[in-house]
């Protein structure tokens, strides 16, 4: 007999595979731009697509991904301690686009135009975190637009990321409504089945 996986363990699973994705490709991102385009003052991150969907898939846990994307883009950029506390502090602020899913439903901001505004509001969010940490640490305030200017090429890869990942089964979805919708086609199909 096929010994089934406990929801926490599906859930400590698909987390992992988020974060390791999350890692990897921040890691070739920080790299590529590295070399290829040293100096430019523009950078681009997957950190808000992959929090957008982790926090479609698992709410809240979701921040464990936004501050993953914060320390790894930090250590492969060679960063100092304070650019660690405003990027991995500051995406936490992306939480705050969690009340957009409670008030409006996920299936809602799923299926509507909101599966887009999501995401946009999570990057936003975590752009306005970082700046907002960087003040508290002593920042200019003239240097504060720079943390959503520099990141201004992301939305287009957040949104398209995000817009694909609506398209594929399960992947920009609660997994509980996607569980429970998993087993009742399954159960409608074998009671088609049955004379």
């Amino acid at each position: 007999m096929r010994k089934q996986r406990t929801w926490k363990q599906y859930r400590a699973i698909d987390l992992a595979m988020f974060a390791l994705m999350l890692a990897i490709f921040e890691y070739i991102i920080v790299r590529a731009a590295n070399w290829w385009f040293p100096g430019q003052p523009y950078v681009v991150s997957l950190a808000a697509s992959v929090t957008s969907i982790v926090y479609m898939r698992w709410g809240a846990w979701g921040a464990i991904h936004a501050v993953e994307a914060g320390a790894v883009f930090c250590f492969f950029s060679g960063a100092d301690r304070e650019q660690y506390i405003i990027y991995c502090a500051g995406n936490l602020l992306s939480l705050g686009a969690l009340a957009l899913l409670k008030t409006a439903g996920k299936e809602k901001v799923r299926a509507t135009r909101l599966g887009l505004v999501f995401p946009a509001l999570v990057l936003l969010l975590m752009q306005l975190g970082r700046a907002g940490a960087a003040f508290c640490l002593g920042a200019e305030p003239a240097a504060l637009p720079a943390f959503v200017t520099t990141d201004s090429l992301s939305y287009i890869f957040t949104l398209v990321i995000v817009w694909i990942a609506g398209r594929l089964d399960g992947i920009y979805e609660d997994q509980k409504h996607y569980l429970v919708r998993i087993h009742t086609q399954e159960e409608e199909k074998g009671g088609q089945l049955q004379p």
